[in-house]
């Protein structure tokens, strides 16, 4: 891949990469390079973002070119799909060369990974760039979905939840769901949200949640069963009002992320918005939204966490995937990442810990037009248990569900 599609930003972020080293490597972690070089480690990993493909393809480059490990892609519409993988071959007795070497996971699919022993490690504490990692400033990295990660899963982007519009278009946006609420009646067909179990569709249910429940303390412990449905009530009853209002009358709904962004991008919708603050930057950058984009957070705040990569128990090229987890943490590729001509996802390091140089990475980049600054995205909402969105995606469906 061609790196200058990651512009000059990090282009002389990567000029600078093998200037420095970060941290010493110990005796084992040369063991692992040496086990890892001529491997090829196979990332199952959700395919249906152009610039997150590009993204992988680059620490695939990078990876090459460093440490002489191979990286494919193997693009997924559902994690569910690599974990199913997974579970199939423990079945079959296969405990060794698994198809599977890397997953990009999170929340449900980690907690089941986790309960069933299908994951390697723990691992992510003894990578060499791990204690840059800002564990104290982002306990997300240390904690999905309310469960302690505890070395199972190596963190690689920060998100947060924004609302994304065209300020050209709508001067005031809503600052709280009620307030959406009321929008979208007196606008009807200009918002909606991905189909569940999409999980930008399932995030946005979870910020309604939040909006709606009397004590949203709630979901933080696992759903119970007895108390679930007087708990969610609110929330039925405020999508049940919106629903009509919604884009073609909820008779259909956009796929993911990337749909439901090309629908601002093309006027049919004046609210939308994504898990990444620096989405729309990018694309007024890349000439897909016009300059007149804007974000904007909820007052109280908004769904926060991280991404992650897990290796599970039997993979083939368990050394690779490794040092595939480690790359990702490098300053060079997180400043890269964080880049609006990249990606625009947020770092999971910890600035303060970074040599100067490699502070100096961060703090020119030009995070553009849209993106907040870190001051201004407020405070950062917990996800939910995962028991809840399983048993909120399944009744959404029962109630609303339509055809994909």
């Amino acid at each position: 891949m061609n790196r200058r599609a990651f512009g000059k930003t990090a282009l002389s972020s990567l000029a600078l990469m093998a200037a420095a080293p970060r941290l010493a490597l110990a005796a084992d972690w040369d063991a692992v390079l040496a086990e890892a070089r001529g491997q090829t480690v196979y990332w199952h990993a959700w395919g249906g973002d152009t610039k997150i493909n590009d993204f992988i393809a680059f620490i695939g480059a990078e990876a090459k070119a460093r440490h002489g490990v191979t990286l494919e892609h193997v693009k997924l519409a559902s994690t569910a799909d690599a974990v199913a993988r997974v579970l199939a071959e423990r079945d079959a007795g296969q405990t060794t060369g698994g198809a599977v070497d890397l997953i990009w996971i999170n929340g449900e699919n980690f907690a089941a990974m986790k309960a069933e022993g299908l994951l390697h490690g723990p691992f992510a504490t003894d990578l060499p760039n791990w204690p840059l990692v800002d564990t104290q400033g982002k306990p997300a990295t240390v904690t999905d979905f309310t469960l302690p990660t505890e070395g199972f899963e190596s963190p690689w982007a920060m998100a947060q939840f924004v609302f994304e519009y065209d300020s050209a278009k709508l001067p005031a946006p809503p600052r709280s769901i009620a307030e959406l609420a009321a929008w979208i009646l007196a606008n009807p067909g200009r918002f909606t949200y991905p189909q569940p179990p999409d999980y930008l569709g399932l995030t946005f249910l979870k910020q309604v949640l939040y909006g709606v429940l009397p004590d949203a303390a709630i979901l933080q412990a696992p759903v119970d069963a007895a108390t679930y449905d007087t708990a969610v009530a609110p929330l039925w009853a405020l999508l049940d009002a919106i629903h009509p209002a919604l884009w073609r009358e909820a008779k259909a709904f956009p796929e993911n992320e990337p749909a439901l962004g090309q629908l601002l991008a093309d006027g049919e919708t004046l609210i939308s918005f994504a898990f990444n603050p620096g989405r729309a930057s990018a694309e007024i950058a890349a000439g897909h939204l016009p300059d007149t984009v804007r974000t904007f957070v909820l007052d109280g705040g908004t769904i926060g966490n991280a991404s992650f990569v897990a290796i599970p128990f039997n993979a083939a090229h368990q050394a690779g995937a490794q040092v595939i987890a480690n790359l990702i943490l490098d300053p060079a590729i997180q400043a890269a990442a964080q880049d609006p001509a990249t990606l625009g996802f947020q770092t999971v390091l910890n600035l303060a810990a970074l040599a100067p140089e490699d502070r100096a990475r961060f703090d020119a980049l030009q995070l553009g037009l849209a993106t907040l600054s870190p001051a201004d995205l407020g405070p950062v909402l917990l996800e939910p248990h995962a028991s809840w969105m399983g048993k909120v995606a399944e009744d959404w469906a029962g109630r609303y569900g339509v055809a994909p």
